[in-house]
């Protein structure tokens, strides 16, 4: 192929053009009870960090329950938390285990809020379950939580649940009987035992929310916000997500330059996170690449390997970066985040990392922030084409090529945002081992 030459595996669509909040295709209502939220007072929330405003009255403050055990699914867990937490929710994230830190899957390592236990009498607006295995099985066999999801239903509350946890958890706890409800595809089988099983990708009936899977949890949680805070909220946060405009269609790539990604037995992949990172993007990163066997370290910046996360998830990462450093990579790759990506770009021993990287003609890429704030004022974009989070594309020399979800050229990858991020990552797998590996694991996580 000619070095100028343009490859597009599929028809690409304008992610900036479309709402994709209002896919009600996509989205199904089994019952009219979406027009019960009626208007309360409106959250001050600040667009730019989403925090919430000193002076708002903390009763008007939705709260949110969001447990998690070992072997939850991380990107769904940390997608609900996230988004939720941009609305304005109070999210409590309560771990059903002995401790806080819980094991996730894919050896993604998070810290809760607090126990389950010490909050068993608490009163939320909304309680929702990620999935994952075996994190389903053990939130299924909290009796705490089912306790308090049940009378949670009971009391005409709000109730959702993902992946495996509909069928697992709600439709063994007899909330689903009589209603419509979805789930990952493999569990279909079981729901439908104990629900009218519909393979949408969200499915609202009454105070019931179901979902299927990794690739709908965007869409889930925002109609979770719509749910909680309405249409208005939703559509402000859905926005700076860059979400897919296209659900369900088969991921795209844009490629210039095309050259082999090469490797010695397992892609060397390094993920550096420091505080502020964007937890989805980095989860996003490094679920789908473990998925694809790849040895995948996650690098923290600093002193502790925990960080706090751009919405105050905490993640713990491997090993630090003064130990990462001794080793080479196929691959290194920055998550986005206001926070992360500036300190990323401060940091002369990754920076000096990227640039050794780039002279050594080996891959490397950023999603959102990053490719802005870290790989352009370090010379990392000369003569490439690149793309990043839509309001710091300004920033870029060249934005010839800003517009495309997921862009290659040569060694270097860039994205746009938490709503590219799992396609972001499914191109990595794409550009290593193969489309048809990229297209078996989009399949699998529902992208």
């Amino acid at each position: 192929m000619a070095s100028s030459s343009l490859l597009c595996h599929h028809r690409y669509f304008n992610p900036i053009t479309v709402t994709p909040f209002t896919n009600t295709n996509k989205l199904r209502h089994s019952s009219s009870s979406s027009s019960e939220s009626s208007r309360r007072t409106s959250l001050r929330i600040n667009r730019r960090s989403f925090t919430i405003s000193a002076t708002m009255a903390s009763s008007t403050t939705k709260k949110v329950l969001i447990p998690v055990a070992h072997g939850t699914e991380p990107f769904e867990a940390v997608v609900m938390i996230d988004v939720l937490r941009r609305g304005g929710a109070d999210v409590t994230v309560a771990s059903v285990e002995n401790q806080v830190g819980v094991d996730a899957c894919h050896g993604v390592k998070m810290v809760a809020d607090t126990l389950l236990s010490e909050i068993t009498d608490s009163v939320f607006d909304l309680i929702m379950l990620p999935g994952g295995l075996p994190g389903g099985e053990t939130l299924k066999n909290c009796k705490p939580l089912e306790n308090m999801v049940k009378k949670q239903d009971t009391d005409g509350r709000l109730n959702a649940a993902i992946c495996c946890a509909p069928a697992l958890a709600f439709g063994t706890w007899g909330l689903l009987e009589g209603k419509k409800a979805t789930c990952y595809p493999v569990f279909m089988e079981k729901l439908a035992t104990c629900a009218t099983a519909v393979e949408s990708r969200v499915e609202i009936d009454g105070k019931i929310v179901t979902s299927r899977g990794p690739g709908t949890t965007m869409e889930f949680s925002v109609t979770l916000v719509d749910q909680l805070l309405g249409k208005e909220k939703a559509a402000e946060v859905s926005g700076p997500l860059v979400m897919r405009p296209n659900p369900g269609d088969e991921y795209t790539i844009t490629e210039l330059n095309q050259v082999n990604w090469s490797f010695d037995g397992t892609p060397q992949i390094l993920v550096p996170i420091a505080n502020g990172s964007e937890e989805m993007e980095a989860v996003a990163i490094i679920d789908v690449l473990r998925r694809a066997k790849a040895n995948v370290v996650v690098a923290a910046l600093g002193n502790s390997l925990e960080v706090v996360a751009s919405r105050k998830v905490k993640l713990v990462a491997d090993v630090l970066l003064d130990e990462a450093e001794k080793n080479s990579y196929d691959l290194i790759v920055l998550p986005g985040g206001l926070g992360g990506a500036e300190a990323f770009a401060s940091s002369e021993k990754l920076v000096s990392m990227l640039k050794k990287q780039a002279e050594s003609n080996k891959p490397y890429g950023a999603i959102c922030a990053s490719p802005a704030l870290v790989f352009e004022p370090h010379g990392l974009l000369k003569g490439k084409k690149a793309t990043a989070f839509p309001a710091m594309c300004s920033k870029l020399s060249d934005q010839s090529h800003i517009e495309h979800r997921v862009l290659v050229d040569g060694n270097l990858i860039t994205s746009r945002g938490p709503g590219t991020s799992l396609e972001f990552a499914l191109a990595i797998v794409e550009k290593f081992y193969g489309r048809e590996k990229g297209l078996q694991l989009a399949k699998a996580t529902l992208v």
